[in-house]
């Protein structure tokens, strides 16, 4: 399997894209400078008790109180806040996790207001970010990830992935990490560690014990609601969790990114360093790897499959729904159970893309097309396992029931994909109308008109669909070379399919945005 990541990086947000032998399976998106990502350490302040929930609401410096259970407090919580509490400004020697006794493990069944009150500094990690009209969830079991190792601070055990099988291996990297580790920090060692070098994961534990020792002394430092600690951002995330021999290429077209990412890959595989590449293009980066086009066309609500087939995917408060539909294959004369297990089995493979895709999470109803037979029930079950296998989000798959209905529960850390993509029309703003395409020349010089004569820019680029850039560049004496000698200005256009169809963004020579 051939791997690339994609990224654009404009002023507001960062989007990456991930493609398998060119076709995007995962579509990721991080609002610039919004904070709050999964991973991320906080001092925040409790703001409310809920006994009834068994729960408490904290602010962290979100617009919306982040919400965290009693089950999220972790076993150690109680050395937690004896370690957090004893981090005072000009208080005694302050306290190291290495050196403390560590407290009871608190009862799993207990009351939140016996630990926590109104007002209390607390130190935590964001599980899973603010979704809708819903805060950030959080827990205080804090855990540090790196490339090849997850640091667990209260703790002594070391954990193996259980996809790493050989006794030796496990044995060898029981070993180093025994070596390494601290008093009173455990350790789960990733699948990604399997055959690394003992200087690799030393290296990595001795890091993410620094990371630690940061964000304790951040403690010190400020006062809550504060970051403590940041997680990486999004793009080397993937990179740090994903990154093996089947990747190919790393392309982004900014070139502060470019150097970020060049960077991280050095410090964790430096024989991977050459495939990150910096784009130049004067076409947009989406628009060069034909990721705009599959956008487009696979967040709708009917996605194509081969040969007529079809799926109809709703979105609903209580959960999602996929119908699978064999369209003009019904039409033949071929076995229908035949017909109909080779139909499902295409469409299971659509479906497990669209889920990493879309980033669904919570409960999903497929209604299959349906199947007499137990033997090709069992196979369709069977199949949708497998190629789930590969999704990173944790999953359930049910067989398939008597109504010929499979579930799926699967769980999601972020903001659902398709909401990102889904906005308001820029080109209509919700009317469902647009101006006459007659005066969208003039429209557009209206603009120029204003930039170049009244603000005096002299560089502007148009970005535009590319039947308005064919417009624009039209004849010998076209419209846009009228309008540079008219206002004295530069001006570039460029194509974006992206771009709605009458719609039309101006930006200057570094690619901000001169216009709403």
């Amino acid at each position: 399997m051939n791997r690339e990541l994609i990224i654009n990086v404009t002023p507001n947000e960062i989007t990456i894209a991930m493609v398998e032998d060119k076709v995007l399976v995962e579509l990721n998106k991080e609002q610039c400078k919004t904070g709050f990502a999964v991973g991320d350490i906080y001092l925040g302040k409790i703001r409310k008790i809920m006994p009834g929930l068994n729960a408490a609401f904290v602010n962290i410096g979100h617009e919306k109180d982040a919400f965290m259970h009693y089950l999220d407090l972790g076993p150690q919580f109680a050395s937690l806040t004896k370690l957090v509490n004893n981090q005072v400004v000009g208080g005694r020697r302050q306290m190291r996790l290495e050196g403390m006794q560590l407290e009871q493990n608190i009862d799993k069944n207990g009351k939140i207001s016996s630990f926590l009150h109104v007002g209390q500094t607390v130190m935590v990690q964001v599980a899973k970010e603010a979704i809708s009209t819903k805060g950030p969830r959080l827990t205080a079991d804090i855990s540090l990830a790196g490339r090849n190792v997850v640091l667990v601070p209260f703790s002594n055990k070391v954990f193996i992935s259980q996809k790493i099988r050989a006794n030796e291996e496990k044995k060898r990297l029981k070993r180093i990490a025994a070596a390494v580790l601290p008093k009173n920090f455990g350790v789960i060692i990733r699948t990604a560690a399997q055959g690394a070098s003992d200087a690799d994961i030393e290296h990595d534990i001795v890091t993410l014990v620094d990371k630690w020792h940061t964000a304790l002394a951040n403690v010190r430092k400020q006062s809550a609601p504060s970051l403590l600690l940041s997680e990486l951002n999004r793009a080397n995330v993937i990179i740090r969790d994903l990154l093996n021999s089947s990747f190919s290429s790393i392309t982004v077209d900014d070139h502060s990114m470019y150097e970020q990412i060049r960077e991280y890959i050095r410090v964790i595989a430096p024989d991977k360093e050459k495939i990150v590449k910096y784009y130049k293009g004067s076409v947009p980066i989406f628009d060069n790897f034909d990721i705009s086009k599959q956008i487009k066309s696979l967040f709708a609500k009917y996605v194509s499959l081969r040969r007529g087939a079809y799926l109809i995917i709703e979105h609903t408060e209580a959960m999602h729904v996929i119908d699978v539909n064999s369209g003009n294959r019904a039409k033949k004369d071929d076995d229908q159970e035949v017909t109909a297990l080779e139909v499902n089995m295409a469409a299971a493979t659509e479906i497990a893309r669209q889920l990493r895709l879309r980033d669904m999470g919570g409960i999903i109803v497929i209604d299959f097309i349906d199947l007499h037979k137990g033997a090709n029930r069992q196979a369709l079950y069977e199949y949708m396992t497998k190629i789930m296998a590969d999704d990173r989000a944790k999953h359930t798959i049910l067989p398939l029931s008597k109504f010929g209905l499979m579930q799926i529960t699967r769980h999601r850390v972020r903001p659902e994909a398709i909401s990102d993509v889904k906005d308001v029309c820029p080109t209509c703003c919700g009317t469902g109308k647009i101006e006459p395409t007659i005066l969208l020349d003039q429209r557009i010089e209206n603009q120029l008109s204003y930039l170049a004569g009244d603000k005096g820019i002299k560089f502007i680029r148009l970005r535009v669909s590319p039947y308005v850039a064919a417009f624009l560049k039209r004849g010998l004496i076209s419209l846009r070379m009228r309008w540079m000698w008219r206002y004295k200005t530069r001006i570039a256009i460029t194509e974006d399919q992206s771009v709605g169809i009458v719609e039309t963004k101006i930006l200057d020579r570094k690619g901000r945005y001169l216009t709403d």
